[in-house]
């Protein structure tokens, strides 16, 4: 291989409060610098992402796996999808409930599936005959995600005063042969009807890859990010000769005038450039390139440090 690898995450677009701040930051640096830890040593992108989008699964900060918010019977459902550049082969899971790790899953669809999207009971039995152990609902469930629950049934609440503060995650990459892949996972919106799938579980929507342009991930207002096809509407730009930055705020720019929705992205192109960009208020990203690690929260903030500085930091807790 003669690429440099790359891998950019996010932790979800919009607002994030002031408390969770510091968790957020360490929470996509760690996932970032697992992902660049596997394609450092010649690992795919596929792997790359999907270990950091299950790194942020992991993290109660995040609004997937543990951590994830609730529908309006109070339970977690959640959605994830993988591509791999490659292909165009794509794995997703819809509406699961029950297990750790979503993305794993919907690597599993992709790979041991002729199909693409599983949803709810359907995935449920594919994930008892792939042996996933089950996780049950209640370990998923933080008590941030409950007291947000509880509000947004009040009255006189306005859930959509706490959407902004969404959280999903994901994850793009390309390896050192080129390949360039994307992962997204999430618990989608607080207080949603059952059954809700969101943009995430969606191709061309939550996240797509293609090693002739390059991959990207989204994250934000579900159904916006739906009626505009985001993440493919980003490669489309990328095909007509944009680079990442340009195409992503082009693609969001297009969304927020079009439809009114809010948003953020992160994209890598085949050649390796990359760009984290949000219409939101915030959305805390990290990324790995040429050894340095670069993230921030904030429209404008890039912080930088080289990789085996940040490794010493995150093996001493940040």
């Amino acid at each position: 291989g003669r690429m440099k690898p790359v891998i950019v995450v996010h932790g979800g677009a919009g607002r994030i409060f002031k408390e969770r701040e510091e968790g957020s930051r360490a929470g996509v640096v760690r996932a970032a610098l697992r992902g660049y830890g596997i394609l450092k040593q010649g690992g795919s992108a596929l792997d790359a992402v999907e270990e950091a989008v299950r790194s942020m699964e992991d993290d109660p900060h995040f609004n997937a796996g543990c951590g994830s918010v609730l529908n309006e019977k109070g339970e977690v459902e959640m959605d994830a999808i993988i591509m791999d550049g490659k292909n165009l082969d794509s794995g997703a899971v819809s509406a699961v409930k029950n297990i750790a790790n979503p993305i794993k899953l919907a690597r599993l669809v992709m790979e041991k599936t002729k199909h693409m999207l599983l949803t709810d009971h359907g995935a449920h039995l594919f994930a008892q005959t792939m042996g996933i152990p089950e996780t049950p609902g209640e370990k998923l469930i933080t008590e941030r995600s409950q007291e947000r629950w509880k509000k947004n049934l009040e009255p006189d609440s306005n859930p959509q005063e706490f959407q902004k503060d969404l959280g999903t995650v994901g994850a793009v990459a390309v390896d050192r042969e080129g390949n360039v892949a994307c992962a997204t996972s999430t618990g989608g919106l607080s207080n949603k009807m059952i059954g809700r799938v969101g943009d995430t579980a969606c191709i061309g929507s939550g996240g797509y890859a293609d090693n002739r342009s390059g991959a990207a991930s989204t994250t934000g207002h579900g159904e916006s990010i739906m009626k505009v096809v985001l993440a493919r509407l980003i490669l489309y730009h990328m095909e007509q000769g944009m680079s990442p930055e340009m195409a992503a705020d082009a693609a969001l720019d297009y969304m927020k005038t079009r439809v009114g929705g809010l948003g953020g992205v992160i994209v890598v192109n085949n050649s390796g450039e990359w760009a984290a960009r949000f219409s939101t208020k915030q959305m805390s990203w990290a990324t790995v390139k040429d050894d340095q690690l670069h993230y921030g929260i904030y429209a404008g903030e890039r912080d930088t440090k080289p990789v085996d500085e940040a490794l010493i930091s995150e093996s001493e807790g940040f």
